[in-house]
């Protein structure tokens, strides 16, 4: 037998390996609580946790995955318009250590992005423990102790999940957050919300064009999603406006036959941001012309230099810029209140509205469950520094870098090669433990 062999052995006799040993009471409701004892615990089975898990898995980490939904992925098909394709190329998109198929276009669909997760987590094992909804997260001093709930009830769209009455409870030595940027999804307070007679969603609820056909639909936001959203609707001959509040750099998503991206990352190796933000602009000038001219201001910092300093993505133009200017998409000022049957806007404007759709993007709930204040931030639920993936206590956040999913790879790579070190360092010196203490009592 070979000194790992004997530590493993070791460690059967230790509560952080063995389920139920020294098992916490019961809750004071009465509920039943399952205690369950992991080296790793990763929350979320989207594709940060999924790449996580996957790099932990080929080291021979033990782990565990919660997900709140019955499915990986779940923002990607619960809460996603059918249109949707990869923005980026898919070889900025692939998670670690599997490309996407040779067989699949530049920019995948929504739905052969969803196989392509399903087909990661079988490559690599990945069995997540799936309605579970994480309802806090602590650090005692020795443990994160992460307490669940089982969800009854999966929910679609912006509804929260059902959760039962089971309690799970988890106790583990290295904790990663991979709820990600797109959690929840954020509804504004807007004045008159609740007098208005039509139809007011989320952007998460709406699926597609179909059945909108000659109704006059307001999209409130001017995002990669309020753009998409407002072109499907305009393929489908709905009467199609929308808000553009803030200024915002709109890219067209290919120029000189490469992609934005890709072209934009090539001239940043040999050119200063500011720079490589001069050349993008004149060129999208001469793709699709001068924004503030349709009622889309830009900002006065370059779309490379404002990513890197707030993450705040470009837009990429996929055909919208051009049904604005054919009028088939009208563009308003920012709302100032709802009406009955309409939208007053801060240019003093009434115009009426069968439907709103609010594309108002998604925020974090890590502030919610997890209890801790050092590497997340309270007000927004982000890392508190910028790229930040690792906190106190083993502690990690993946995919929160505002970067995509290139982002969600290069934290997930970090982090696992964070834990496989100290995880190997504590198996060695379990070893030499060992070693010691059988030559201490073998006889000379």
């Amino acid at each position: 037998m070979d000194c790992f062999s004997e530590a493993e052995g070791k460690r059967s006799h230790d509560p952080l390996y063995c389920n139920n040993a020294h098992a916490p009471p019961p809750p004071a409701t009465g509920y039943p609580l399952d205690f369950v004892d992991k080296l790793v615990v990763i929350v979320g089975a989207g594709p940060a946790g999924l790449a996580t898990a996957a790099l932990l898995s080929v080291a021979g980490v033990p782990f565990v995955l919660i997900e709140r939904c019955n499915c990986i992925g779940s923002l990607w098909r619960h809460r996603t318009y059918d249109r949707l394709c990869l923005h980026l190329p898919k070889k900025f998109c692939e998670l670690p250590l599997m490309p996407f198929p040779a067989s699949f276009p530049t920019y995948p669909t929504r739905e052969q992005f969803l196989d392509y997760l399903e087909s990661y987590a079988t490559r690599f094992a990945i069995e997540p423990e799936f309605r579970q909804a994480v309802v806090s997260a602590e650090f005692n001093g020795d443990h994160w102790w992460v307490r669940t709930k089982e969800v009854t009830s999966v929910a679609g769209g912006g509804e929260q999940p059902t959760l039962g009455g089971r309690v799970y409870m988890y106790r583990c030595k290295w904790l990663v957050v991979a709820t990600g940027e797109n959690a929840e999804p954020a509804v504004p307070e807007i004045e008159g919300s609740a007098r208005f007679k039509g139809q007011l969603l989320h952007s998460s609820d709406y699926r597609s064009g179909e059945g909108y056909a000659d109704k006059r639909v307001l999209v409130v936001g001017c995002g990669n999603s309020g753009m998409e959203v407002s072109l499907d609707l305009a393929n489908h001959n709905a009467r199609a406006s929308m808000v553009v509040r803030d200024t915002v750099h709109v890219l067209p998503r290919e120029m000189l036959g490469r992609s934005t991206f890709g072209l934009s990352m090539w001239l940043l190796r040999w050119f200063h941001v500011q720079t490589v933000d001069r050349i993008l602009l004149m060129m999208a000038r001469v793709v699709i012309g001068d924004t503030a001219r349709i009622g889309i201001a830009r900002p006065s910092i370059g779309p490379m230099e404002l990513k890197a300093m707030i993450g705040k993505t470009p837009v990429l133009d996929v055909g919208t810029i051009a049904k604005i200017k054919s009028g088939n998409i009208q563009v308003f000022p920012a709302m100032q209140r709802f009406h009955d049957h309409g939208v007053e806007f801060i240019d003093g404007r009434i115009e009426k509205f069968d439907v709103v759709i609010l594309a108002t993007g998604y925020r974090s709930n890590v502030p919610y469950w997890l209890k801790e204040k050092d590497l997340f931030s309270e007000k927004d639920g982000f890392p508190r520094k910028s790229n930040e993936w690792k906190g106190k206590n083993g502690l990690y956040a993946v995919g929160f870098s505002k970067r995509g999913l290139l982002g969600v790879s290069m934290d997930a790579i970090n982090i696992s090669e964070d834990i496989v070190k100290q995880w190997r360092d504590m198996r060695m010196e379990d070893a030499r433990e060992n070693l010691s203490n059988r030559r201490a009592t073998c006889p000379v």
